[in-house]
């Protein structure tokens, strides 16, 4: 298993496969400024969803940031990125050439030591039947959890970014949350994806209380690292 760093530490040191995976998905990693923004080819072609991403950033947890941007665009971003990052965010949308849609910030969460938690979930294929339908654009295996009658209770899917590093994604049905399920479907899915030589991270909305208990349950810790995106 991977070395984690003690959680007094975390916040300015990461797993060397944390690392590649950044470097991987962003263009770049560690920031060597407060905003580096990088001129990403990454960023024009599809990522794990067959969809186009134009920005992604990652801050650790001193605010510095890698900032990922197509290539055409760097110069402009770059540019209105010297005011710093929270103002940069009100102007992304434009400067990408989509004022319609809206930056946003969000809690970047890694672990190398998920909680010992009892496995609660079985791997199926994406497409098998009863698998719902917000699991099959993961394809590959994804985590489920049934009752007895075969219904669907909960689900991971992981989003394969790179070689180094899968995000989890889990969801669990009103009816079946409350009993842990989700805690032990991501503990599940984050040693399947270690036992490959792979970081889990796992992305939640800062509001979002629900997502932020499970992870502290599943062992992701929040190190004050967040994740910038562009929504819907």
């Amino acid at each position: 298993m991977l070395d984690e760093p003690t959680l007094d530490a975390a916040s300015s040191a990461a797993p060397d496969g944390l690392v590649q995976h950044l470097r991987h998905w962003l263009g770049a990693w560690p920031p060597l400024s407060a905003v580096d923004v990088v001129a990403a080819p990454q960023r024009t072609q599809p990522a794990w969803d067959g969809r186009i991403h134009p920005v992604l950033g990652v801050a650790d947890a001193t605010g510095a940031t890698v900032l990922s941007v197509p290539p055409d665009v760097a110069d402009a971003v770059r540019e209105a990125a010297t005011g710093g990052v929270e103002p940069l965010l009100a102007q992304l949308p434009a400067l990408l050439g989509d004022a319609s849609r809206q930056a946003f910030r969000a809690v970047f969460r890694w672990t190398t030591r998920p909680a010992d938690a009892p496995a609660t979930g079985r791997w199926v294929a994406a497409d098998a039947p009863g698998v719902p339908e917000w699991l099959h654009p993961f394809g590959g295996q994804v985590l489920v959890a049934t009752a007895d009658d075969g219904s669907h209770l909960a689900g991971v899917g992981i989003k394969r970014h790179d070689a180094f590093g899968h995000e989890l994604a889990v969801v669990t049905a009103p009816q079946a949350r409350g009993r842990g399920l989700g805690r032990g479907l991501v503990t599940q899915a984050a040693r399947h994806v270690l036992r490959s030589g792979t970081v889990p991270t796992y992305l939640h909305a800062t509001d979002n209380v629900a997502s932020a208990h499970l992870a502290d349950s599943a062992g992701f810790p929040d190190r004050g690292w967040t994740v910038i995106g562009l929504g819907d």
